[in-house]
This record gives C-alpha cells, structure tokens and sequence, in this order.
C-alpha cells in the first residue's frame, strides 16, 4: 500500500510502499482512509519523542478518516462501508498516513454525514484534547468563567468554542489574526498577548482576583498562564511542562487519550454545528513532508490534511 512516513526515527518523511495490514482481529477493524490529519505533535512522533507503536518503516499520522473495509470478531457495531474517524493510538501496525489502516474498533467514531473527510480527519486529536482540557479545569463545578490561553492555534480554537458551547464565559489569548474568528465563536473577550500588559487585563476582566480556571495552549505559557489565576483555581496544561502548584491551584497536565466514545460525543457535537475545524490545506502523500513542515511552522490557526 502507498504511505507516507520514516524509515527510522528523525528520518525524512517520504513516499512509501508498505506492505497491507494483516486482516482485523477480534474488536479490530480495517479502514480504507480518506482523509488522515497533519499536526504538530506528528513531528513528535517522527522524532521518537511521542512513542505510539509503530513498526519501522513506519507511516506517520494519528488521526484519519475513512471507511470500515473489514470487521473483526466482536466488532463493537461497525459494518462494513461506515464512515467513521479515529485517533488509533497505540498504534496497531501503522499510522493513519496510508491507504488502509488498522484500528481498534473501541476507537472509532461516526463520522457526521454533513462533514468532510478533511474536517473529520483534522478534528479527533484536538477534540479529545479540547473536551479533556476542560474537564480538568472546570471539575464538577458549573462552567463560570475561564481563561484559554493560546487560543489562536487549533485546537486553542477549539478549545475556546467548547468552554461557550457548555456555557461558560470565556476570555482568550491570540494574535490579532485570531481575535475575530474568536469573537465569532462568542469569546467575552480577546487579549493580544504580545502586549505584556494582556495579564493585568485578564485579572480587571475576572473581577481583579484572578480567573478561576485556566487552560493553557501556549508552549511556554504556563508560569503566566498560572499567574492570572485565583487562589484555589484550577490550571490544566495541554503543553506538557506543568508548573509547579502553589497558592492552593491544582494544575493538570492533559495528554491526549484515545477514546471512542468521547470522540463519537465530540462528532456529533460537530456535526450539528455546535463546534467546527477549519482546514487550511489539503495535500497528497507525497506531499507530506511539506504538510508537516507547514504545521511545525505554525499552519495559520488553520488544520492541515493528507488526502489519501
């Protein structure tokens, strides 16, 4: 099968020829992708930094779109022919960067019929980070206020449009090419925080004792991140550099989890409208080393995908 991927850890991403998956056993599924998401964290994974078991040569990629080719035993309700989109970590043979994928079938979720392949390939891993970020920062107190600092990337995005979706009053952290995307998703207010005064700002917003919850976006941003928030509150970190906890704070460190169910809640959330991702590019496997390189330099705020 045709992919895109490394032949040893911190290699070149090129075109490859891989061998097919072996079919899908009991609560495995095979997909024939249509769509697979390029992201920051993917370099991660070609580095070797993030560990996701893949099998060198190896395709990259962690999230895809396409459609059930095959069905093992116990396949939790998939049929052949379903539309879904995953985040199949750990990986099972290869990543998404191919034209069929190994999957666990506990690891789909519907892809909603209105949505792209492109939309649903880009959307798993933000999702799930967006939907765990915030449970770690609300708790099982009623949604209030809430910072999200670093708001103008991806998932920052999302994240921010979960926090007005379930009710809560959000302010965010963007550059001035965000600040109107995020007013349009109903943020109370954005701060430009290359003006180093945005931390005093964000307190005057919160009432002048700080914000009770914080999410933090921006690698490098925790320490200011932790400094807008009020005694007691509560810091969830997507970065993985957590600060150290002080003045009663619980700070979480949030990484990603694969989870079906909570991508399939996510989904559908997309699909009637209440979230959405914006993907800025669309490229083809051979194109993948330029997709990555796009994304590592930044990507616009906007999502960026392999059409397979």
């Amino acid at each position: 099968m045709k992919a895109a991927g490394i032949e040893r850890f911190g290699g070149d991403v090129r075109e490859l020829s891989l061998p097919d998956p072996d079919p899908p056993r009991p609560g495995e599924t095979l997909i024939s992708v249509r769509a697979a998401g390029v992201a920051p964290w993917d370099d991660l994974v070609r580095l070797g930094s993030w560990e996701v078991g893949l099998r060198l040569p190896a395709a990259l990629g962690v999230a895809a779109s396409g459609t059930v080719a095959a069905v093992g035993a116990a396949g939790d309700g998939w049929s052949v022919g379903d539309e879904v989109m995953t985040h199949p970590v750990p990986a099972l043979e290869q990543g998404c960067w191919s034209e069929l994928l190994l999957a666990r079938a506990d690891l789909l979720a519907a892809k909603p019929a209105a949505v792209s392949w492109e939309e649903s390939a880009a959307f798993p891993v933000p999702a799930l980070t967006a939907d765990q970020a915030l449970r770690a920062a609300i708790g099982d107190s009623p949604p209030g206020r809430l910072l999200v600092h670093g708001a103008g990337g991806v998932t920052g995005q999302l994240i921010a449009a979960l926090a007005v979706v379930v009710g809560a009053e959000v302010a965010a952290t963007a550059g001035p090419r965000s600040a109107e995307r995020l007013r349009e998703l109903g943020i109370s207010a954005v701060f430009d925080y290359h003006d180093d005064g945005w931390p005093t700002g964000v307190r005057e917003w919160a009432g002048g004792d700080g914000v009770p919850a914080v999410i933090n976006a921006a690698p490098g941003g925790e320490e200011v991140a932790l400094s807008v928030l009020a005694d007691g509150g509560r810091l969830a970190t997507i970065t993985g550099a957590p600060p150290p906890p002080q003045r009663g704070v619980t700070i979480v460190d949030v990484y990603v989890q694969a989870d079906g169910d909570r991508l399939g809640r996510m989904a559908e959330r997309l699909g009637n409208g209440e979230l959405g991702i914006s993907v800025g590019g669309a490229y083809a496997l051979a194109e993948a080393a330029e997709a990555l390189k796009i994304t590592v330099d930044g990507g616009g705020g906007n999502a960026v995908v392999l059409r397979v």
